[in-house]
Parts: C-alpha cells; structure tokens; sequence
C-alpha cells in the first residue's frame, strides 16, 4: 500500500535520457511523483507544460519533482525535448512502481500526485478523473506541508 503515513515504495527507473533516477538517493528532500497517462496526450502535455510554466516556484519550494508513465525512454526523451519540460521523465515500461503506488487502472496509468517528505514517507496523495489534473497551487501547498514534516 502506498498511503499517505506510510513509507514510501522504492524506485529505480531509467529517466527520458537512459539514467537511472532512485528515490533512495533523494533523502533529505522533498519528492514529488507525478504520475500521468501518456507523453504527448492533450490533458498530460498542459499538465506538464503547466509544471515547466511554475518549474521556479517548485525550485523554490525545494522539491525534486518527476514524471512517471509506461511511456518509453526514448518517447520521454522526445517530449520533454519537444515540450522543454525541466523536470525528469521515469519510464516504468513493466509498470511496478505503478503499481506499487496504486497509480494502474485497466487503461494504463492513473493520473495523480504522490508527495515524499524528507524521511520518506507519503506525506499527499491524490489521485483525478483523467480528464483533469492537479493544480500547480495545490501540488506547491504539498511541498510546503510537507517540508514541515
């Protein structure tokens, strides 16, 4: 179960550049997971372009924020360049860390906000009809609170 007091499943993911990106390796920081159904879909690109338009207040707010779907890491690659998104693009081709967040749904991958505070433990999470997303002001509000923690 990944719910909000509980620690954080592990992840270990190849980034839109081939790297590999481990939640092990960001403690002492704030983590938000941003899961999403797929690279280049209408609702995901303004969800994303949306980050990249705040990407100083999420700096500022001292956040590591990913991306992550099923899509490829050469797909991700492509969308983040087409988009000059900032943030990292997880590939999760087998779909266990999406599963591991409860993110899957008989379609592919919810979309959704998981926040990690500095220890590890889920702090926000929140999940939405496809068709919409989380707003910048509410995943920012997150960080903060869970900066607190």
């Amino acid at each position: 179960m990944a719910q909000v007091g509980q620690a954080a499943p592990a992840i270990d993911l190849p980034d839109g550049n081939g790297e590999r990106w481990q939640l092990s390796q960001m403690r002492g920081k704030v983590v938000v997971l941003l899961f999403y159904p797929g690279d280049e879909t209408p609702v995901c690109t303004k969800q994303l372009c949306s980050v990249r338009d705040h990407w100083e207040q999420y700096q500022e707010a001292g956040a590591e924020v990913v991306g992550i779907n099923a899509d490829s890491v050469n797909k991700h690659r492509r969308f983040a360049a087409n988009h000059k998104l900032p943030l990292r693009l997880l590939s999760d081709a087998n779909g266990d860390v999406i599963r591991a967040y409860e993110m899957n749904s008989f379609l592919g991958t919810k979309r959704g906000v998981v926040v990690i505070d500095k220890v590890g433990v889920i702090r926000y999470r929140r999940t939405v009809v496809p068709i919409f997303r989380p707003t910048d002001d509410e995943i920012l509000n997150a960080i903060r609170q869970a900066q607190l923690q």
